[in-house]
């Protein structure tokens, strides 16, 4: 029953791989941040009370969001393990979690600083079905259109060069110390995020294997 972790900086293709691994090993992929989207668009009692704090522009207290959490891991399809995308961010949250469900394996993404700028600053997102596209690694069919649905694709404000900087740094603050602890606990795994989406998840199943 894998029950893994995805750790990265924003534009290492934690999201990409994480939708292919989880395809392949037949378990949900549970990112905290479409969670809290599914919940307000489902107005849940979880959803509204998130909500709140969305809309004045605060973070959702952890609390709340290992509830939120603890409700998707209550659905069947988790009951043969799941991939975690992007959280724990910090060390309380690993406790939380491992007293939530025990995560028994944690891949660090590690790519150079400029190679993320570059990404980010390319990344175009659809602001109808999410799906991102970069223009020099992935570009769309049709330029400035999302290939799924034919809407016209949108930048995010902190996709601008000095927003991505410090987007990097105040990961790079949080992050390092979540990093030392899974290091301490054995379980942290760091791979090559270089490169392009299929060799990276090359890289990421031979961390894998025979080891889930």
């Amino acid at each position: 029953m894998p029950r893994i972790v995805l750790l990265g900086p924003p534009g290492a293709g934690k999201g990409t791989q994480a939708q292919w691994l989880a395809k392949d090993l037949g378990v949900p992929h549970i990112s905290t941040g479409d969670l809290l989207r599914e919940s307000v668009r489902a107005q849940t009692s979880l959803g509204d009370e998130a909500n709140v704090y969305i809309r004045a522009g605060r973070l959702v207290p952890d609390d709340l969001v290992l509830r939120i959490l603890r409700d998707r891991l209550s659905r069947p399809d988790a009951a043969k393990g799941c991939l975690f995308d992007g959280y724990p961010r910090n060390v309380a949250q690993a406790d939380e979690l491992d007293r939530l469900t025990p995560i028994d394996r944690v891949i660090a993404f590690d790519i150079p600083e400029n190679v993320l700028v570059e990404r980010l600053t390319q990344r175009w997102t659809c602001p109808k079905c999410g799906t991102s596209y970069n223009l020099v690694t992935r570009p769309p069919k049709a330029p400035g259109v999302c290939d799924r649905d034919g809407t016209t694709l949108t930048q995010r404000a902190d996709d601008a060069p000095a927003a991505v900087r410090t987007r990097l740094t105040v990961y790079h603050e949080q992050t390092a110390p979540l990093l030392e602890h899974y290091r301490r606990l054995g379980r942290l795994t760091p791979i090559d995020a270089s490169g392009t989406p299929e060799q990276v998840a090359q890289r990421l199943r031979t961390a894998l294997e025979g080891r889930t």
